[in-house]
């Protein structure tokens, strides 16, 4: 149903708050780097190219009129033009912290840096290789990877409880690198050679289809190759939409181990071939550079330890393990090459200086130019299309795709059924996009408590900037309407649709000035068991083509198990109590002085109060205290506030819930800076401590 937001009402809170608060304006927004947009034209072609001088350095001041781009020879109109240069920021980490503390908000300003989907070829990777594979990633991701930067995690054996959607949080893709296990079969040749020990009697050694139909593992071989490169095709696809920044693949693989080019000895070679091909069109149409990662480094002869010795029976010249071995790795090197070299890509291979392939795949995915342009050519004949992007200037290096290969049959309809309502539409492209839409400018927050068994009740508050929102005036009233949806996807990919509200706002000339200054706010819940999930939120104005969509990484405990459990921690301010809110769905409405508030950043005469609720599950437990603590720390390490509490089990007897936990923090006292809250609570019936942290800034 619509929501009305009350004139009067929100007119007498606003003006309160600002003279209560009396607090300074924001200062202005640094510019922010072009923006990443999800959008589908089926003949759209968008290429970027690496400018580099003569000894390889960046170069970062051309403009359109210095390029030039052909297609098949033929010179192409570039309608779009970018030019893109990407800091890497890094995570706040005050000095007494031993690691970066994460944000609880999500924002869709995010998008603003890379954009790496990281393949973990667990099918074509050897066990002996997990190790490395798990270390060199991490320095990556501890090095190289920013809080502006999106990256996902994806296994081509299909692990998708194993995997991680897009996010900008390093610690939940560590932790989808550290379940990565390699489970490459064992070589060919080995497998040929042992069965040679085995059936050297009955099986004629001087025939080389003989040798080779007698590897046991043939189709599964087959299934792990068209799996891998399926995997890559149907990547691509999925990225194909998003426009204005380089999207790659970090694909960490030892190759395919399977010989594609003996189409008479081996059944599938032509089906992968196919698929190989499908795999660089996809990429090719979508944009996306490859680059291949081969952690065998300079060891790719280890596995050649594990043969029990070739049968006297065969000659050198019939069957040659170590020849076999060449052969084999310079087959899956060679699959890593072309991936990479045909979308724009590199390949590292035999080379154990990983810290320096990283190096470069950064810096060719930070600083580079971005050309877009309708093809003169549109037919859809699935013909590949070479592309050249030359420069005016002379003595400079360009780096881009060879080409693409142009889709086939007829176009998509990507115009919306009829019965569907425009604002509908809109907030389910948004939600649907691969990374967060930017249109509209949103932060979300979200603390789980305990709710109806099994599930946790999810608070959520959406804050969305209304600076160009299109009000229209009609008779003094300004009206506008926008619709908020939410969901939540399971770590298995199951979406979980939540609550969709539509604000249908009537406001004065003055109201609407404000909100336009202090934007709107949505307070809402979603229903979630146990488990890892991606929240989504999306918002659309109704009349404007503007969308925003914003994630959020949360993680539900089980709150009915556990011995000794933690909400999240849910923060309202009097100054952000001042944002126009709606809140149809609000489970904290009487435990909060005001709405949940995604803002962390408060001026010096605010004051902020935090509530999170501590569960047991201790049924025989005789009575006992549960002690609560607030500690705020600077920078430095140095305590500026502290508060500490106690609560009896007696108070909980017979009664549903858990502990609740208040605490209200004015800042007069804080200097300008950041800080760190933390919140915890012990139980000394179950000898366990649980803590969150926030991070807030007061200017």
């Amino acid at each position: 149903m619509p929501v009305r937001i009350p004139v009067g009402v929100l007119l007498a809170t606003v003006c309160a708050a600002v003279a209560a608060g009396q607090q300074a304006p924001p200062p202005p927004e640094a510019p922010a780097p072009p923006a990443v947009t999800f959008r589908v034209e089926v003949n759209y072609v968008e290429v970027d190219a690496v400018v580099t001088d003569a000894q390889g350095r960046p170069v970062t001041d051309l403009t359109q009129a210095d390029f030039e781009v052909l297609e098949a020879g033929r010179p192409q109109t570039v309608t779009a033009f970018t030019v893109v240069n990407l800091p890497i920021e890094r995570p706040v980490r005050p000095l007494f912290a031993g690691g970066p503390i994460e944000s609880d908000v999500g924002a869709n300003t995010i998008a603003e840096g890379r954009i790496y989907v990281i393949v973990l070829d667990d099918l074509h990777t050897n066990f002996t290789n997990t190790a490395r594979v798990r270390r060199f990633l991490r320095e990556f991701l501890e090095n190289d990877f920013g809080v502006n930067d999106l990256a996902a995690v994806v296994y081509t054996s299909g692990r998708t409880t194993a995997g991680q959607e897009f996010t900008n949080r390093r610690r939940l893709l560590l932790d989808a690198v550290d379940r990565f296990s390699g489970r490459r079969l064992r070589s060919e040749a080995l497998e040929i050679a042992d069965e040679l020990n085995r059936r050297i009697d009955t099986i004629d050694p001087s025939s080389d289809r003989d040798l080779r139909l007698m590897d046991p593992l043939e189709a599964e071989r087959a299934y792990q190759a068209r799996s891998m490169l399926t995997s890559l095709r149907d990547l691509a696809a999925f990225m194909e939409g998003i426009r204005g920044r380089r999207k790659s693949i970090l694909l960490v693989s030892e190759g395919i181990s399977y010989n594609i080019y003996d189409l008479f000895n081996n059944s599938s070679a032509g089906i992968i071939l196919q698929n190989a091909n499908d795999a660089v069109a996809a990429a090719t149409r979508a944009n996306v550079a490859i680059y291949a990662i081969d952690p065998r480094g300079l060891s790719a002869f280890e596995e050649a330890i594990e043969s029990a010795g070739v049968p006297s029976g065969v000659t050198p010249s019939q069957f040659s393990l170590t020849g076999q071995l060449q052969d084999s790795l310079r087959l899956s090197q060679q699959s890593l090459q072309v991936l990479a070299e045909q979308t724009g890509g590199f390949a590292a291979i035999n080379r154990n200086d990983f810290g320096g392939a990283f190096e470069r795949v950064v810096r060719e995915n930070s600083t580079y130019y971005v050309l877009g342009y309708y093809p003169t050519n549109d037919r859809r004949d699935g013909r590949f299309r070479r592309i050249d992007v030359r420069v005016k200037r002379p003595g400079l290096q360009v780096r881009a795709r060879r080409g693409y290969v142009a889709p086939r049959g007829r176009a998509p309809n990507t115009k919306p059924p009829a019965s569907a309502a425009p604002l509908d539409t809109a907030t389910g492209t948004a939600l649907n996009s691969p990374i967060p839409v930017t249109g509209i400018p949103l932060s979300l927050t979200a603390a789980a408590y305990k709710g109806t068994a099994p599930n946790a009740s999810v608070a959520l508050a959406l804050e969305m900037r209304a600076g160009a929102f299109t009000f229209t005036e009609k008779g003094g009233t300004w009206l506008d309407r926008v619709q908020v949806a939410f969901s939540a996807v399971d770590a298995g990919g199951a979406i979980r649709p939540g609550n969709k509200h539509v604000l249908a706002m009537e406001m004065s000339a003055a109201t609407a000035t404000l909100a336009r200054e202090r934007g709107f706010r949505v307070v809402s819940e979603i229903a979630l068991p146990p488990g890892r999930y991606q929240l989504r939120a999306s918002a659309a104005e109704e009349g404007a083509v503007r969308s925003g969509s914003v994630f959020y990484d949360l993680e539900v405990p089980d709150f009915y198990k556990a011995p000794f459990t933690m909400s999240g921690i849910a923060l309202a301010s009097a100054s952000t109590s001042a944002t126009p809110t709606v809140r149809p769905n609000d489970p904290l409405r009487d435990l909060l002085p005001g709405p949940l508030a995604a803002g962390r950043e408060f001026p010096r005469n605010d004051q902020i109060a935090l509530f999170a609720e501590f569960y047991e599950n201790l049924p025989n437990a005789t009575p006992h205290t549960i002690e609560l603590a607030t500690t705020v720390r600077a920078e430095d390490g140095r305590v500026v506030f502290e508060n500490r509490e106690q609560r009896s089990s007696a108070d909980l007897q017979g009664k549903p819930g858990g502990y609740g936990y208040t605490v209200r923090m004015p800042l007069t006292e804080f200097a300008p800076g950041t800080y760190v809250v933390r919140m915890e609570g012990r139980s000394s019936a179950a000898n366990a401590t649980a803590g969150r942290e926030v991070l807030i800034r007061v200017r």
